[in-house]
């Protein structure tokens, strides 16, 4: 019997999901799941999961104290829900969840530092080990350094909005577990930049970027995993079958499912021995350089950090109106 897509893409990629939605995280099964200020800021407003950011608020709350003001408990339940959440996927996952350390943080290592142990110290508070647990952190120079101590202290690190092999080399030097390297959102740049409608899949500038990376890192036998993100079609996903990890959203993963057809490997590590790449070796200075040249990868860092902080601020907002209806109820009953 021919097998779909994602059978077969199963077969030679780990399949990460990429939501906030733990009823889609059951229905497909995924070794790992991802997520982000985004999704998590999503999930909270729909009514199956009104309940974990009932019970993250009047946890912290309670946390706070007596005396504490709104804005107290609403940035202590902040810091928590995105763990809530953690806590929840886990429980159906085999594998790791992604966390995100708060992006407004992207360009202060100290801050990352604390922020990232604190999640860490959160999810063992609750009896999770930090083997299953990836700290997302932008990968700014200042976020691959603060990587870079927490993996000296066995907190895994994913960088996040990464879009220039500058970064990824960076990454790979500092021993980072893993990188998310944003296929769809290089594809927006560019068709914006040059006016074009569409590129074909083989061609598309998202899976070309993730390619050189893929390829620079088993050429060089680094041991940082790639992790494919941000798609906006399954022929992107399909370009790069092979790739150490795939991270999916719900509705290409239904696609992939629904589609039965041919899925050929196209990256591989036994295919990179014969390429001729010449390695480089980034410290600050060369990563400052390499990331002014690239405009891709300079405008959608600086572009991805003020979404998600976009999203934070108006997580932070929908807690603060949740706390006082239910402030509100609790004076009323």
């Amino acid at each position: 019997m021919p097998k779909n897509l994602l059978e077969q893409l199963r077969a030679v990629t780990v399949v990460v999901a990429d939501t906030g939605d733990i009823q889609s995280i059951g229905k497909f099964k995924p070794q790992d799941a991802t997520t982000n200020p985004s999704l998590i800021t999503a999930a909270a407003q729909m009514p199956e999961y009104q309940e974990i950011v009932d019970q993250t608020l009047l946890k912290a709350k309670k946390d706070a104290g007596a005396g504490a003001t709104q804005s107290q408990v609403v940035s202590l339940a902040f810091d928590s829900l995105a763990v809530s959440f953690g806590l929840k996927i886990l429980q159906i996952i085999p594998g790791r969840v992604s966390t995100e350390v708060d992006a407004r943080l992207s360009y202060d290592t100290e801050a990352t530092l604390a922020k990232a142990r604190d999640l860490i110290a959160q999810y063992k508070a609750a009896g999770i080990s930090k083997e299953r647990v990836l700290i997302k952190i932008a990968a700014t120079w200042e976020g691959i350094k603060a990587a870079e101590i927490l993996e000296k202290e066995g907190i895994h690190c994913n960088l996040t909005l990464l879009f220039g092999v500058h970064q990824a080399i960076a990454c790979a030097e500092a021993g980072i577990t893993l990188i998310s390297p944003f296929v769809g959102r290089i594809l927006d740049w560019y068709k914006k930049d040059t006016g074009r409608d569409n590129y074909p899949a083989a061609e598309d500038p998202g899976v070309l970027s993730v390619t050189k990376i893929y390829n620079y890192y088993k050429k060089f036998g680094y041991k940082t995993e790639v992790m494919g993100a941000s798609f906006r079609n399954i022929g992107e996903i399909t370009e790069l079958a092979g790739c150490d990890l795939l991270t999916i959203s719900p509705g290409l993963l239904t696609e992939l499912q629904n589609t039965v057809a041919e899925l050929p490997r196209k990256l591989d590590p036994a295919k990179v021995s014969g390429l001729s790449l010449e390695k480089i070796s980034v410290d600050k200075a060369t990563f400052d350089k390499m990331h002014t040249a690239d405009r891709m990868a300079s405008d959608k860092l600086s572009e991805g950090i003020d979404g998600f902080t976009k999203a934070l601020v108006a997580l932070e907002q929908l807690l603060a109106e949740r706390l006082a209806r239910l402030e509100s109820e609790k004076v009323t009953a």
